[in-house]
């Protein structure tokens, strides 16, 4: 009887001593997942901030961009229409994404008008921005992107009262920014700007094109 109870009471404390092993086993285990938790904590964390600093330097270098285009689009539209007008973005979000809408604001006699580009002064002021948005544009974008800037019909809207500043403005452009400018135009004003002229006429399906030299 009393080897059995030794017998038993050796079992029982061989199963003791084997849940403190499966137990310290499992403690070790447990330690090891909170270590790999609190790292992976400390690294959302990490991530979170990270993502806030793109966040920020996102919209900061957004904004930058806006007053840039802004202040180049509407001293583009000022020097052209001679007038008090000013350019300005707007943006907002669709589906958490950034969009972006174009006004003019022009003042008179103490009241400022903000509208569309499309609904201010005819088509004329539509032209001229898509002018200067893709000269600014070009000249913002990083890295930068060298060679000339095609111009097709540019200004096709444009009044007459105001097609000598267009041309001023294309050329104080490539000066400034030592960019060449290739345009096409029928325009004769704006071709006379221009420090090389070609004019290529159709004739029988075929282009003949001269310079304006030989045209004389």
């Amino acid at each position: 009887m009393l080897d059995r109870l030794k017998q038993a009471h050796k079992n029982l404390q061989s199963e003791v001593d084997s849940r403190k092993g499966e137990k310290r086993v499992l403690d070790e285990e447990l330690d090891r997942v909170k270590t790999q938790l609190l790292a992976i904590e400390k690294k959302e964390k990490l991530l979170d901030q990270v993502v806030l600093l793109l966040q920020e330097t996102a919209d900061y270098a957004r904004n930058q961009a806006k007053n840039q285009v802004e202040d180049l689009v509407s001293k583009c539209l000022q020097y052209i229409f001679e007038s008090d007008i000013e350019f300005i973005i707007e943006f907002s979000e669709s589906r958490n994404l950034p969009v972006a809408e174009f006004y003019v604001q022009s003042d008179y006699d103490g009241y400022s008008v903000k509208t569309k580009p499309e609904e201010a002064r005819g088509g004329g002021v539509v032209d001229i921005i898509s002018l200067a948005l893709r000269i600014s544009f070009l000249e913002i974008y990083r890295p930068t992107v060298n060679g000339p800037l095609f111009l097709d019909e540019p200004g096709k809207h444009v009044s007459e009262d105001y097609i000598f500043n267009l041309g001023e403005f294309i050329k104080e452009s490539a000066n400034m920014f030592d960019r060449q400018v290739i345009m096409v135009t029928h325009n004769p004003h704006l071709a006379q700007i221009c420090d090389l002229i070609y004019q290529v006429d159709l004739k029988n399906g075929v282009s003949q094109v001269k310079k304006m030299e030989e045209l004389a």
